[in-house]
């Protein structure tokens, strides 16, 4: 097995499919490397990576949207095609089996918050209990059980 690890900004907002039945979420990843050439010459090199998340956990998707950094992990493919005027092209694509958001980003206004805050938190919801006053506690702080 060979396994892709990306990390980079989507290059635009997810869209959520359903083929044949199934559900499947397709996003762009850009990662971009800087670099000096031959002459000292600061240049950039971006490499675009198209996803294609199977999954039936699809309250991911409003969370992905254009600019937000990621961590996605899969398996690679490379198609290769040919153009109309002739000339032959690949892209990378990736079959991805996990994903993760790195952080938000700016808001359009500039405020530098990041988009995690800016997102409804019902989608995801923490288990731990919550203890609403000290009377509620039923045993003393200092009494850690390790």
């Amino acid at each position: 097995m060979i396994k892709l690890q990306v990390i980079g900004n989507l290059g635009k907002d997810a869209i959520l499919n359903n083929v044949n039945g199934k559900n499947v979420i397709n996003f762009t990843v850009a990662h971009t490397e800087r670099f000096k050439d031959a002459q000292g010459v600061q240049k950039d090199k971006t490499t675009w990576v198209d996803c294609a998340y199977w999954t039936d956990r699809t309250g991911i998707a409003p969370y992905l949207k254009k600019g937000t950094s990621v961590y996605v992990e899969g398996t690679p493919d490379v198609r290769t095609y040919t153009t109309s005027d002739g000339r032959n092209g690949a892209t990378l694509t990736l079959r991805t089996l996990s994903i993760q958001l790195l952080g938000g980003r700016p808001n359009e206004g500039g405020s530098g918050q990041s988009a995690e805050h800016s997102q409804p938190a019902a989608s995801y919801q923490s288990s731990a209990t919550v203890v609403s006053s000290p009377s509620d506690m039923t045993s003393p702080l200092d009494d850690l059980p390790f």
